[in-house]
């Protein structure tokens, strides 16, 4: 027997596959710093463990496919105080962000249709699109212009009979970069004029830094139809594990698809949505502290690598993530020596190789995506351990 063409040809994680890797080294007594992976160390909120403990169901039962009333309320609620009126009938909970995102790709397009994200990008979405047997149409951004969008015409050179979505990540991951709202408002303009659903990944919607505020693709007027919106509690509230997300448009249509998507996997985890429930009920003002946090953090990540010779870097604009390139010629090789062939005082460091973040084959080679997830002390010690492995590697690896 054979295996599908999807099992066969979907991509390994590339933030995943070198996990064996960190866990051999931890196993020969090294402590890795994990600046790979968007996993916070800021502990989750106490509401959101409180919610957890105190569930006092007798019977963990089916709830309901489109998630929990209450919850799809507070989702519409959360989004109302940033002016984004919505509804519960707006919205669909989902198991992680993850589903969300899949939902998106399976209403959007059939098996064969293609859908346009600008690269670098998240990298599941190449499994998502792997599941839904579509294709991923990069356009590739450039670092020396911020990751910034391009032209309109940039866009439509590559819209064929096929096109059927345009995918925006703003808080972007992997580059941090904050899409303006002229960006924004130009790529709307582009998918009504061609009929096109715009998917907008929100998550980091909260994670913006120099007096940025985040644009969502729902207050971008006339879109209605076309506008499908990916969230999630993971970031937000810190707490990955949860696997809570939100599938959000205001299309009749395209809600009604998705929610029999979301029927013919039951129902979204139960106790995880009780604790979503009491995540979102702290309001908006509970998240500028941890935002000033991120910041820090960032600030202190952004100097540390600038000062590294041979790196390059922007200082990214939100979520916690930056770019950066290396002196290096394959950033899968250095991942691996760095986690199994090097050591500094008892310490090592993972970060997530560039090509992963890609659907360009040959793209990101010298690039590492880099988490500042971590508390500043650790931050300043894996960017100390980081530069003395990239000068041994070169040495080695000229």
């Amino acid at each position: 027997m054979d295996i599908s063409r999807r099992g066969k040809t979907i991509q390994a994680s590339p933030i995943r596959k070198f996990k064996p890797l960190a866990d051999a080294a931890v196993a020969r007594g090294l402590k890795v710093y994990f600046i790979n992976i968007g996993d916070p160390d800021i502990p989750t909120p106490q509401p959101i463990l409180d919610a957890v403990h105190g569930f006092e169901q007798k019977i963990l039962s089916y709830g309901p496919a489109q998630g929990f009333l209450e919850l799809r309320q507070a989702v519409a609620a959360y989004f109302g105080s940033y002016n984004i009126p919505l509804t519960e009938d707006n919205v669909i909970v989902t198991t992680g962000g993850s589903e969300a995102v899949l939902f998106a790709f399976c209403v959007a397009a059939d098996p064969g249709d293609e859908v346009i994200i600008p690269e670098p990008f998240y990298t599941n979405y190449n499994g998502f699109a792997s599941i839904a047997d579509i294709k991923v149409v990069p356009l590739t951004l450039k670092a020396e212009d911020g990751f910034r969008l391009p032209p309109s015409a940039e866009f439509e050179a590559r819209i064929t009979p096929r096109t059927r979505a345009v995918v925006l990540c703003s808080p972007n991951n992997p580059t941090g970069t904050v899409y303006t709202p002229e960006e924004l408002e130009r790529v709307g303009t582009l998918a009504k004029k061609h009929g096109l659903f715009l998917i907008g990944d929100e998550v980091y919607k909260e994670f913006t830094y120099d007096g940025l505020v985040h644009k969502s693709i729902l207050e971008l007027p006339g879109l209605e139809d076309n506008v499908i919106v990916t969230d999630s509690v993971s970031k937000r509230f810190s707490c990955c594990g949860a696997r809570i997300g939100a599938f959000i448009t205001r299309n009749c249509r395209v809600f009604d698809a998705a929610l029999r998507f979301a029927q013919a996997r039951l129902c979204p985890p139960s106790i995880e949505q009780q604790a979503a429930l009491a995540a979102y009920r702290m309001g908006i003002g509970f998240f500028e502290p941890i935002r000033q946090e991120y910041e820090r953090r960032r600030n202190v990540l952004f100097e540390g690598v600038s000062a590294i010779p041979g790196a390059m870097v922007r200082k990214p604009q939100g979520a916690f993530y930056m770019v950066v390139k290396l002196p290096i010629k394959d950033a899968d090789h250095f991942v691996t020596w760095m986690l199994s062939e090097f050591a500094l005082d008892g310490q090592t460091v993972m970060v997530a190789p560039g090509p992963g973040f890609y659907s360009t084959p040959g793209r990101g080679l010298d690039e590492v995506r880099m988490a500042y997830v971590l508390n500043e002390k650790d931050l300043k010690e894996a960017v100390r351990v980081l530069r003395a492995g990239l000068e041994k590697y070169r040495r080695l690896f000229p």
